[in-house]
C-alpha cells in the first residue's frame, strides 16, 4: 500500500513519515527540488519532486497511492508577500486533496492547525466546535489555515472527498531544522536569549505525538471530522521556566506589558520590509498573545486513542537535538 506524505522533509512531516514507515506503509515522499532532505536521509521511501503551486506535479505524486497525508504548508508568522502563503496553504491544499481523490485514494489526512480553530482565549479550553469567523484570525498564517479548512469543507461536502482533518497545537521536538517559530523560541530560551516575556499561553505537544495522531486519524478518524492534536496548556512564563530548567539556566523573570513591546515590534517589521530578514516579533504576535491559546484534545483521545506524553519530554528532546546538531550551546 503506497502512502504519499507531503512536507516530509520538514519538521512535522518527517515525524509522520517515520511513524507510518514503522507501521508498515510503503512511502512516497513529496519534496521540492531545492528542499533540505536531511530529515529523510536514510528512510526507505521513494522521493518524488513536486510543489504545492504546481498542480500537475501533485497529480503525478498521488498516482497509485492508496492513502495521502498532506502535511506540507508554509508556516511563517511574517511573510513579505501574503499571497505567496495563500497560494501554498489554501490553493495548494485544495489541489493536493483533489489530486489524491482523483487518483482514487481511499483516505486523505489533511494537516491543518489549531490556528484554524475558534479560540475562547480567557484560559478556557477551546475545541473543534468553538465558533470562528474569518475576522477573528490575526495574521496571514492563521487566516490561511482557516481559509484552507473552509475551502476543503466546501469541496468535501460537494465532491464527497474522503478527508479527515487534524489540528496540531505547537509541536516541539527533534528535527526542527528551520526551525519553526515555536522551535526557535525553545532554542532561544535554552540559549538564554529571552530575558523577558508577555502574559500569554499556548499548547505545547511533542512532534512525535502529533505524528502518531496523524497515523491514528488515518486508521480510525471519521471522514469529514477534525481532531485537535495537543499536549499541555501552559502559560508562556511556565514554558520558558521549563526550558530554562532543562538547559540549566535561570528562567526569565521580567513580564512586559504589551504597550512597552508594541513600538519595538513595529520597528522590527519596518526593518524586515527594508531588508527581507524576518522579524523576531511583530504586532500580529502581540495581538495573538492577547488570547491564551488553550485547547482540548479530548475528542482525539476518545475517538482515536491519542495519548500525548508530558511536555517536558518534548522540550528535552528538542534541546538535545539542537545541541547534538550544533544549533545550540548550553
Amino acid at each position: 500500500m503506497t502512502t504519499l506524505v507531503t512536507g516530509a522533509t520538514g519538521f512535522v512531516g518527517s515525524a509522520v513519515a517515520r511513524i507510518l514507515l514503522a507501521r508498515g506503509h510503503e512511502l512516497r515522499l513529496l519534496s521540492r527540488a531545492n528542499s533540505d532532505r536531511s530529515n529523510i536521509a536514510g528512510l526507505e521511501a521513494e522521493v518524488v519532486l513536486g510543489d504545492l503551486t504546481d498542480a500537475a506535479s501533485l497529480k503525478r505524486a498521488a498516482a497509485g497511492c492508496r492513502f495521502v497525508v498532506h502535511v506540507a504548508a508554509d508556516y511563517r508568522i511574517w511573510v513579505p508577500d501574503p499571497n505567496e502563503m495563500l497560494r501554498a496553504n489554501v490553493a495548494g491544499a485544495l489541489a493536493m486533496v483533489r489530486a489524491a481523490a482523483d487518483a482514487g485514494a481511499e483516505r486523505i489526512v489533511h494537516c491543518s492547525s489549531v490556528a484554524a480553530l475558534g479560540l475562547i482565549g480567557d484560559g478556557s479550553l477551546s475545541d473543534e466546535n468553538t465558533p470562528a469567523r474569518e475576522s477573528d484570525f490575526v495574521g496571514i498564517y492563521k487566516r490561511s489555515k482557516y481559509l484552507a479548512e473552509q475551502a476543503l469543507r466546501e469541496a468535501m461536502a460537494r465532491e464527497k472527498l474522503p478527508v479527515v482533518i487534524v489540528n496540531p497545537a505547537a509541536p516541539v521536538g527533534p528535527r526542527d531544522i528551520k526551525p519553526t517559530p515555536t522551535g526557535k523560541m525553545i532554542r532561544d530560551a535554552a540559549a538564554g536569549k529571552i530575558p523577558a516575556f508577555i502574559d500569554t499561553g499556548l499548547n505545547i505537544v511533542h512532534v512525535d505525538d502529533v505524528a502518531e495522531g496523524h497515523a491514528l486519524a488515518l486508521e480510525h478518524g471519521r471522514i469529514g471530522e477534525r481532531y485537535i492534536l495537543g499536549g499541555e496548556n501552559m502559560l508562556l512564563k511556565d514554558v520558558l521556566a521549563l526550558v530554562a530548567d532543562v538547559a540549566g539556566r535561570r528562567p526569565p523573570s521580567i513580564q512586559l506589558p504589551e504597550a512597552v513591546v508594541w513600538p519595538a515590534a513595529a520597528l522590527m517589521e519596518w526593518f524586515a520590509r527594508l531588508t527581507g530578514i524576518p522579524p523576531t516579533m511583530t504586532r500580529d504576535h502581540l495581538k495573538m498573545a492577547r488570547k491564551k491559546m488553550f485547547y482540548s484534545s479530548a475528542k482525539a483521545m476518545d475517538e482515536l486513542g491519542y495519548r500525548p506524553r508530558p511536555v517536558r519530554q518534548a522540550v528535552e528532546d528538542a534541546v538535545a537535538w539542537f545541541v547534538a546538531h550544533g544549533r545550540l550551546k548550553v
